[in-house]
C-alpha cells in the first residue's frame, strides 16, 4: 500500500475517537447532532439546547502540541509542515467563527479518548455548567 492509497483510507467521521466521545456523552443524559455544515468546520458533534459543539481531533492531522503523534512525517516534511499549519490556522478561524455566533467550542483530542475516566472528568467539567 502506498502512501496515497493510506491517506485515502483515512477516515473523516464515526472514526473511533469521535465515537467513544459520542458514547460517553449519550452515556452522561447528553443529545446532540453529528456533522452540521450549517456550523463553520462541520462540528463532529453539536448539542443545541446546549449551544456547544464538539471537535474530536485527530493528533496527527491536527497536531496537537506536545502529543507523541503529532510528529511530521519524514518524507516530503516541507509539504506535510505548510499542511499542519494551514489545518491549525482553519481550526483557530472555525473556533473564532463559531464562538462569534454564540456557540460554545470544546476540542477533544485522540489522545485524550484513551483515559475513560479523564475524558468524563473534562466532558462534564464544561458541560455539566449548562445542563
Amino acid at each position: 500500500m502506498d502512501r496515497s492509497e493510506m491517506m485515502r483510507a483515512v477516515r473523516r467521521e464515526s472514526t473511533e475517537p469521535e465515537l467513544i466521545v459520542r458514547r460517553t456523552l449519550h452515556g452522561l443524559g447528553f443529545r446532540y447532532a453529528l456533522h452540521r455544515k450549517d456550523l463553520p468546520g462541520t462540528p463532529d458533534i453539536v448539542l443545541t439546547k446546549h449551544r456547544t459543539v464538539v471537535f474530536v481531533n485527530g493528533c496527527f492531522w491536527h497536531h496537537h502540541d506536545g502529543c507523541p503523534r503529532a510528529s511530521v512525517p519524514k518524507t516530503n516534511s516541507d509539504y506535510w509542515f505548510r499542511k499542519f499549519e494551514r489545518n491549525k490556522a482553519r481550526d483557530i478561524r472555525n473556533r473564532a467563527d463559531l464562538k462569534a455566533l454564540g456557540w460554545r467550542v470544546v476540542v477533544v483530542w485522540s489522545c485524550e479518548t484513551r483515559d475513560a475516566a479523564s475524558l468524563v472528568r473534562k466532558l462534564k467539567r464544561v458541560l455539566v455548567k449548562t445542563k
